[in-house]
């Protein structure tokens, strides 16, 4: 269903979805799944809020950029969720366009901010209000996102299952 070589890389804000999207998609289309923050923990054997708190978000994005990398060398036709600051990095944003087919997963700020309210994994929540962090990074990372995604699909609106038919029939064209 995906063109032979392209990986489908889920791009978003925290809560968007990315993650349980994925693991359907990929067993649908019997594709392996990839979370990038469950490579980075693995591969630092730390959560990712003792990441930040060692070496702050700046040091986290530079693990994230390096194992995006590796994962994207890795195989090809895999479904990769990705976390919602990797397309911070304009190396990271090339990097997943030649990859493969980028789908961003969106919803509206209360939306987002209710799905991840007492996520104690989040370290960018850490003594903030949900809402305000998430209206922040709405500005600071829709731009970004809307550059490089192929789809676009509001996940507030969708059920996981809608949405993986509605990425499915976009793949299948």
């Amino acid at each position: 269903m995906t063109p032979v070589g392209n990986d489908v890389i889920f791009i978003g804000l925290m809560g968007s979805g990315k993650s349980t999207i994925g693991k359907l998609l990929a067993s649908r289309l019997s594709l392996s799944f990839v979370d990038l923050d469950k490579v980075i923990v693995s591969q630092e054997g730390i959560t990712i809020p003792d990441i930040f708190g060692t070496v702050g978000e700046a040091g986290f994005r530079k693990l994230e950029s390096k194992c995006l990398a590796e994962v994207l060398r890795k195989s090809k036709s895999q479904v990769i969720a990705t976390g919602g600051g990797a397309i911070l990095s304009e190396a990271n944003r090339e990097l997943m366009k030649q990859s493969g087919i980028i789908v961003w997963l969106d919803a509206d700020v209360e939306v987002l901010a209710k799905r991840i309210t007492g996520d104690s994994n989040r370290p960018l929540l850490h003594d903030v209000n949900p809402l305000e962090k998430m209206k922040a990074l709405t500005e600071q990372r829709n731009p970004w996102y809307a550059e490089i995604a192929d789809l676009h699909l509001d996940t507030g609106k969708l059920s996981a299952k809608e949405a993986v038919d509605k990425i499915a029939a976009f793949l299948s064209e």
